[in-house]
């Protein structure tokens, strides 16, 4: 770093500055930051400061002497699922935690400050290191000048021991990923990096519930195929197919994911669930098939799976309906601001790329297509990539309704808009109208009608931003755990 400024200074001035050799020089020690002991290198004592950018591999990516580093230092043994960089936090709480005053700041992957990764690494910062937030830099894009580096999404955190921490926390906020960051200063903040100052329990953390716990009705799975894509076709293979058996068409029914939803286009299946032993016979071609799906199960090391050798015409998990249903995608682009759902009817079989909600009304589409729930989404789920991740147990199931004297009911003509502008463009796929570039202006003006109606049912005050939704949510969820919060102290 001296030998760089000394060139720029030259530059800069038009002459030459050399300190050639370098006479001061710091103290390298090679080795695995994850496997040294810290103290042999620099008591915590002297340590003023740690930071820097750790690894970003995320828990799928790991190899498998990264993995067993992570469970050691976690001590969470294999049930843990936490991304590589994790592991420096830990070990730089409990250094400065024995001896020392010094502070953390890393860049991390934003992904420790969502979904799944959220419950799993914070509570080992907060309880068994003792240290908090003291500054944070909302999730932005950050990257390399160098032509084919991918920008990656990235946080900013600063950690103190919980007894030295800053009475005053720094927040900064990206009104996009791009932007300069805007600062603001709070008493606490929440690992999901917002503002906490309105909490009972700034360390407040969304947990997974198997079964709604606001009063929503249960949210579905689609149709789960174990056929090793014997039975699933894409639209040439089914005219192949039916160009050879003509017989079977009438038991093609369109298969449609969370792809081919956004992105309108259709899959097919043999659905056999009804099919007489008479008429299997008079299709030779579908009973190979059928043969083969039986094989196969059979074989499998899932004992789940080779019990379903037995029933070889059934899908592994039919969860088909048999009226209008709801739809939410799986997985959805960052770049959208609102995740595309919408309505299906039951001659179209959805998968588990897609949530189900059967026969949803109006109002509950509504609810759950608005903003409010947008940002919900976008402040406690996980990341497939840099994509969002709707799940079922940390989104839905803990979303915080407006108060119990509301009638979401009010919502129906307003959603009904969003339905039919859609339908004014039948040649646009939803990947079309949600793209926030292409997005028709009728349909994000119904789109926010929709959301001013939803706002007022939570509560009268104007929601200033995202952030402003998601704040007053965290209270909302942390009053249904403890409902002996005064809801008049909700900002």
């Amino acid at each position: 770093m001296d030998h760089i400024m000394n060139n720029r200074l030259s530059l800069e001035f038009g002459e030459t500055f050399t300190r050639i050799p370098l006479e001061a020089s710091p103290s390298i020690i090679h080795g695995d930051a994850l496997e040294i002991d810290w103290n042999n290198v620099l008591p915590a004592k002297n340590c003023s400061f740690v930071f820097g950018n750790p690894p970003f591999i995320g828990s799928k990516y790991q190899s498998e002497t990264q993995r067993t580093q992570v469970h050691r230092i976690s001590a969470m043994g294999r049930r843990g699922s936490l991304d590589y960089v994790a592991a420096w936090f830990i070990k730089a709480g409990e250094y400065i935690a024995t001896d020392g005053e010094g502070r953390i700041a890393f860049v991390a992957t934003n992904s420790i400050t969502q979904g799944e990764q959220i419950g799993q690494l914070w509570p080992i910062l907060f309880e068994r290191c003792r240290i908090d937030i003291s500054f944070a830099h909302q999730t932005f894009a950050w990257g390399s000048d160098a032509r084919g580096k991918a920008h990656v999404h990235v946080v900013i955190i600063g950690l103190d021991y919980q007894e030295r921490v800053r009475a005053e926390k720094r927040l900064f906020s990206y009104p996009n990923i791009q932007s300069e960051p805007l600062e603001s200063n709070h008493s606490a903040l929440s690992p999901y990096l917002f503002d906490a100052s309105g909490l009972v329990n700034p360390h407040l953390i969304v947990r997974s519930e198997r079964r709604p716990i606001n009063g929503l009705r249960q949210l579905k799975t689609g149709v789960q195929m174990i056929d090793n894509g014997l039975l699933t076709f894409h639209q040439d293979e089914k005219d192949a197919f039916l160009a050879a058996e003509p017989l079977a068409s009438d038991y093609f029914q369109k298969y449609i994911g969370g792809d081919e939803f956004i992105n309108g286009f259709y899959r097919w299946i043999l659905y056999l669930r009804n099919i007489k032993p008479s008429d299997l016979r008079k299709l030779p071609l579908v009973a190979q098939r059928i043969s083969q799906v039986r094989t196969y199960r059979a074989t499998s090391q899932r004992p789940s799976t080779r019990r379903m050798a037995d029933f070889p015409t059934l899908v592994g998990v039919d969860e088909r309906l048999d009226t209008n249903y709801l739809v939410i995608p799986n997985t959805s682009s960052e770049r959208r601001e609102y995740v595309p759902m919408g309505y299906l009817s039951p001659n179209v079989i959805a998968n588990q790329k897609l949530r189900i909600l059967p026969s949803a009304t109006l109002g509950e589409f509504g609810l759950l297509t608005s903003a409010m729930h947008m940002a919900w989404m976008r402040a406690v789920t996980g990341r497939l990539e840099s994509r969002y991740m709707y799940s079922v147990g940390v989104v839905y199931n803990t979303f915080p309704l407006p108060p119990t004297d509301t009638d979401i009911a009010t919502l129906e003509p307003l959603a009904k808009a969003i339905l039919d502008t859609r339908a004014a463009y039948p040649d646009a796929t939803l990947a079309d109208l949600y793209d926030p570039n292409f997005m028709p202006p009728d349909l994000r003006q119904a789109h926010q009608k929709l959301d001013q109606a939803v706002d007022k049912l939570y509560r009268r005050q104007h929601f200033d931003s995202e952030r402003d939704r998601i704040e007053y949510l965290f209270f909302l969820y942390e009053k249904m755990h403890t409902p002996l919060i005064d809801p008049s102290k909700a900002r």
